[in-house]
């Protein structure tokens, strides 16, 4: 039998929940779905889902405090944030708080598909690497999102490791649109408007870098994209 992916919407407009719930069922989605945010987060924790669609406004919990909370549990947890489209601090509220990416309201049925579709593959190119070094001081457990950086503990997410995989094993300037093909999944990253790429680096360089806004070992190279200096 087919595997059914499992999708959970956090959704407090009647309407869209209904439309949302009835477009991803006709896809094949197994979806369950919550209007309210205590109750959208009792059941993401409670249940295993491919992929969670969490609105930002909600009645009694937040989509923020819902991520967070997510992410305490879980690092693996894929999350698509739904942001209003004028607000740049939800996006990167959102993103940095641990969410893989986000789609602005009001947005597009094709654009909202794609963004889940893509989300739930898998890269595959780092499934044999149990560990991760980059230089002397950063040492990072694949398996359990872990890490020692400059000797202090440090957490991460699937999606971040991801990155630093694919940059240690690609040793030149990434652009962000092979980032957006080989991390995210998208088939063409032009078609998407997105500073996904852009907040996971900033949040990285909070991780592993002596001063963020003073990069030393994730470097950009203007006009061609990110590299690991090691």
């Amino acid at each position: 039998m087919t595997h059914k992916p499992k999708l959970l919407i956090v959704e407090d407009e009647a309407a869209i929940l209904r439309g949302l719930t009835d477009l991803f069922t006709l896809q094949g989605f197994y979806v369950e779905s919550e209007q309210d945010g205590q109750k959208g987060l009792e059941t993401a924790l409670a249940g295993k889902f491919d992929c969670i669609l969490l609105d930002v406004m909600l009645p009694s919990l937040d989509g923020f405090s819902i991520c967070n909370k997510i992410r305490e549990v879980s690092r693996e947890q894929a999350i698509i944030m739904l942001t209003a489209k004028s607000s740049e601090e939800d996006i990167i509220t959102g993103l940095t708080l641990g969410a893989d990416d986000y789609i602005a309201k009001p947005f597009s049925v094709k654009e909202l598909l794609l963004r889940v579709k893509t989300i739930l593959r898998r890269t595959g190119f780092n499934e044999n690497i149990k560990t991760l070094t980059l230089g002397e001081n950063i040492t990072i457990d694949c398996v359990h999102l872990t890490g020692q950086v400059n000797g202090k503990e440090q957490l991460f997410t699937r999606r971040e490791v991801d990155i630093l995989s694919y940059l240690n094993k690609n040793q030149r300037p990434i652009p962000r649109s092979e980032l957006l093909a080989q991390i995210w999944g998208y088939n063409d990253p032009s078609e998407i408007d997105t500073r996904t790429v852009d907040i996971h680096i900033a949040k990285l360089r909070k991780k592993i870098e002596h001063k963020a806004s003073d990069p030393k070992l994730l470097v950009t190279y203007r006009g061609e994209g990110y590299k690991l200096c090691l």
